[in-house]
């Protein structure tokens, strides 16, 4: 147990704990005992990132993964199992294989995946590499009618730089402890959010402009360096999903030590040919809806109260999404397969809700809090309209639907598949000292923190922003950031099956704690940004 935390939770917070916060510890036997010695976890996993694998929002994959997801849930005895859509994603896309070969100035397979909404080759093209490079749309006049039959190299050559760190890392006690100082985040800035909005306002409709642009000239295909070294690939989209607008060109990520050569060949002057064969496409012609699928443990006595918990099961396509976020979805699965197991009967109605969209902007998670508990009005600025929600100035008074007040608590996981050790509060002071008391019957495991801090970039950020109490867990990273985080290292052997038993215990309890509570979860004040 770090001390430090024990030491702020007493002293900082006893003015707002209650006292002797009740927990069941008989069933926190139970849920540990079915964790971690009748565990399924692995296996969920297992299926849901080798058989199905990558589950691109709105890919066949992605359907498959709503269905058998919902086939899991009848099996385990849960209620008011469903997808339930979210209107106007965009068009469903998936890829097959891909290859690039430099043939010239020696033959060599070079490592190479396509980008999400780019089209195919529609067989194997070949061309001449040509670099360029392109910060604005003034740049794009320089290479008219150059680039026809070409293969483009759009990205700079990066200098490599080894490793200084361990891969895969854990929290130490002095790590932990950083944890509890409280830092504002930086997006609270308003200097810093509009420069952030500016940076990436610019970035989509330059990338619009350079689509656009290398279609008109006929370029063959295009190639960026990963983001990575040590012959990883980072891959996200590029083109377009939207019906109506330019998909581009064939745009395939390659391997940094790769691409690097490429252009040092071309500054030698040499002559670069390359062979390109990418067949994926758009599964559909529209702008098609997304889906969530959501499930119910119903509850009894304060059964139109909700406790949710849940976790985002879309992710791109270079790995089979296994830290990000199939671990997630696999703890959160596992965490209701216990709470039927142990035979728990909560007040409350915990419900687990498996995202999509989560990977372009929180969109199936918003749509939902939308739906069902609360929203800003729609924005009228073209300009904010262009932007993902979360990126969105609050346009007005927060409009909440009639199940705003009937939400207790909502908790997502992921941060890949590294155990629980703790729990972010949001600036929630008084779940605190609550959260507190539930993760004692878990110190033994590691987890042992509550800090203060807010954390973002994932589902429980739709929840937090409309005043909601929405949670996310502190993990330890292991190689998350390092290797597997939107790489084709995402696979199912970077996951610890030790430590997703342990979070599918924690998820479980917090779920059961927070139905069973005499109160719901306090709520901290609403903050507008």
């Amino acid at each position: 147990m770090v001390k430090r935390s024990l030491l702020v939770l007493c002293l900082g917070l006893a003015g707002v704990a209650q006292a002797g916060e009740p927990v069941d510890l008989d069933m926190v036997g139970r849920i540990r005992q079915e964790a971690f010695y009748r565990s399924q976890v692995m296996q969920t996993l297992g299926h849901l990132t080798e058989d199905i694998g990558p589950r691109l929002t709105n890919s066949p994959a992605m359907a498959q993964a709503n269905e058998w997801t919902r086939s899991k849930f009848k099996e385990w005895g849960l209620s008011n199992i469903h997808d339930e859509s979210f209107d106007d994603f965009g068009r469903g896309w998936a890829f097959r294989s891909a290859s690039v070969e430099q043939l010239a100035p020696r033959a060599l397979p070079l490592h190479a995946l396509p980008k999400a909404w780019t089209p195919g080759t529609r067989g194997t093209v070949e061309g001449e590499a040509v670099a360029v490079s392109v910060k604005s749309k003034a740049d794009l006049d320089k290479y008219k009618g150059k680039l026809k039959g070409r293969i483009v190299l759009l990205s700079e050559a990066r200098e490599y730089k080894p490793g200084t760190e361990a891969d895969s890392k854990r929290y130490d006690e002095k790590g932990l402890e950083e944890l509890l100082d409280f830092a504002v985040p930086k997006a609270r800035d308003p200097a810093e959010r509009k420069k952030r909005l500016d940076e990436y306002a610019k970035r989509i409709e330059l990338a619009k402009e350079i689509n656009g642009f290398l279609v008109e000239e006929g370029a063959l295909a295009a190639l960026s360096i990963s983001s990575r070294d040590n012959g990883i690939l980072t891959v996200q989209g590029g083109g377009s999903r939207r019906a109506g607008e330019s998909a581009g060109i064939p745009e395939l990520v390659v391997a940094a030590e790769h691409y690097n050569p490429l252009l040092r060949a071309l500054d030698r002057n040499e002559t670069v040919r390359l062979r390109v064969n990418v067949d994926a496409g758009f599964t559909s012609d529209g702008n098609d809806p997304g889906y969530n699928t959501i499930a119910e443990i119903p509850g009894s006595g304060k059964g139109d109260e909700v406790v949710m918990i849940g976790a985002h099961m879309d992710s791109w396509h270079a790995g089979t999404g296994a830290a990000d976020n199939g671990a997630g979805v696999a703890v959160m699965m596992e965490a209701m397969r216990i709470l039927k197991a142990v035979g728990a009967k909560p007040k409350r109605t915990i419900r687990i809700a498996l995202w999509s969209g989560e990977e372009q902007g929180l969109i199936g998670s918003a749509a939902y809090v939308a739906q069902h508990f609360a929203a800003y009005p729609e924005p009228t600025d073209p300009e904010q309209k262009k932007l993902p929600a979360f990126f969105r100035e609050p346009t007005g008074a927060l409009q909440r639907k009639p199940g705003y007040e009937k939400l207790a608590a909502y908790f997502n996981l992921d941060n890949g598949s590294g155990k629980i050790r703790g729990v972010y509060a949001q600036e929630n002071q008084a779940a605190m000292p609550i959260f507190a008391e539930w993760l004692k019957p878990f110190n033994d495991v590691g987890a042992t923190i509550v800090t203060s801090r807010n954390t973002g970039s994932t589902d429980h950020i739709s929840f937090d922003r409309v005043g909601l109490p929405g949670f996310q867990f502190v993990q330890d990273g292991l190689d998350y950031f390092a290797n597997a985080h939107h790489t084709d290292l995402d696979t199912y052997d970077h996951a610890s099956a030790d430590d997703l038993k342990q979070a599918a215990a924690i998820v479980a309890a917090f779920a059961y704690n927070a139905a069973m509570r005499d109160q719901k979860l306090p709520r901290k004040p609403l903050q507008q940004n």
